[in-house]
Formats: structure tokens, sequence, C-alpha cells
């Protein structure tokens, strides 16, 4: 691939992991994720999560708890080597559960490796914006 379809797939893999996110869909979550012991999430004012069983607990557990959600993201930064790549992304998040409503916006960084032809999101680090 050249450096421009590498960014163009990223770009496409980034777009798709807030796709899952946003409508719940943790199958769509297992083919993005690189599921392996090394993958690590940080969830906005959440603890580290270490390995996909329990990264993939974390998203399960939000789906579970949420009936609506919709995110809003603006691309900040979007680098690419031959075998990583990372994007940096605002996001605004509107989630709903029982009739109540919480906006919040944050700062996230998403890293990705390429294996075996195929790039996987391997940490999604997001920070909370305060005001």
């Amino acid at each position: 691939m050249t450096d421009s379809s590498d960014k163009e797939a990223i770009l496409a893999v980034n777009e798709a992991f807030y796709r899952a996110f946003s409508n719940r869909e943790i199958a769509s979550m297992n083919r993005l994720w690189w599921q392996g012991a090394t993958s690590l999430c940080v969830h906005p004012g959440g603890n580290v999560l270490i390995g996909w069983e329990n990264i993939r607990s974390s998203w399960e557990s939000i789906f579970r708890h949420t009936d609506f959600l919709e995110i809003e993201t603006e691309i900040i930064k979007v680098e690419v080597d031959q075998a990583i790549a990372y994007v940096v992304v605002r996001e605004i998040v509107l989630q709903s559960n029982r009739g109540r409503k919480v906006k919040a916006s944050s700062l996230a960084t998403n890293i990705f490796q390429k294996m075996a032809q195929e790039w996987y999101l391997i940490q999604h680090h997001g920070s909370p914006i305060m005001r």
C-alpha cells in the first residue's frame, strides 16, 4: 500500500470504530480491536484496561447500560508509519439511559498497528475535556 492508501485505511478503521461505538456493536468491536493481551483502553475518567478480555467487558457494560449513543468526532491529527498509526480525535458523546441524557467532550488517541496486512486498534485513550 502507498502512504495515502494506508492513511485512507486508518481513517476507515477509525470511522468503523466510532460507528461500532455509536451503534453499540460488540461484534464489530471484535473485528476492529487486536484481541491480544497487549491491547489497552482508557475510557474518560476510567482506569487502565489491559488485554482484550478486560476491554471487551468494559464495552459490553457501556453498551448494556446505554439506551442511545450519538458521537460526533473531529479529527485533529493523523500520523501513519509503516506498521503503526495514530489518530487524535475530539469526541462529543451524547449518551442516554433511562431518559437521562449526558453530553460529554473528550480528547482521544486511537493507536493502530498493522498485522497480517490489516490495521487493528491496539489502544484507545480518552481523556475528558474539563471546562
